[in-house]
């Protein structure tokens, strides 16, 4: 399965932006998707993850109610849609596709996008 991650950009603090990731080779309706970001001289970290079967989404900490995973079926594309944007976001992100259980572990997944950069500054 191949992954193109798109939709990162420039955004104020307090701004939002919603991130793409388009797969092909292979549906996401069985899959798990996840977000990941990786800030310079930071360890790559899990952000969200949808569970293929239930749908049921998952967070770390720091952006739970400011960020929501999103997926739709019919176009085979997964979304993380990031409000309330702080420069504590900023990041290169990416999404990657796996199986078994939904999980913001960077190793649980074998297929990657190639990363967005998300800048926040004013």
């Amino acid at each position: 399965v191949q992954l193109q991650a798109s939709g990162g950009g420039l955004v104020q603090p307090g701004g939002s932006l919603r991130l793409s990731c388009v797969a092909s080779g292979d549906t996401l309706d069985y899959l798990n998707v996840g977000w990941f970001r990786e800030a310079p001289g930071r360890r790559r970290e899990g952000v969200a993850c949808i569970n293929s079967v239930h749908g049921n989404t998952y967070y770390t900490d720091s952006v739970k109610g400011r960020f929501a995973i999103s997926r739709d079926i019919a176009v085979n594309t997964a979304y993380l849609q990031m409000n309330v944007l702080n420069d504590e976001d900023t990041a290169v992100y990416y999404c990657a596709v796996g199986s078994g259980s939904c999980s913001l572990l960077p190793s649980r997944y074998r297929h990657w996008g190639q990363g967005t950069q998300v800048t926040v500054s004013s």
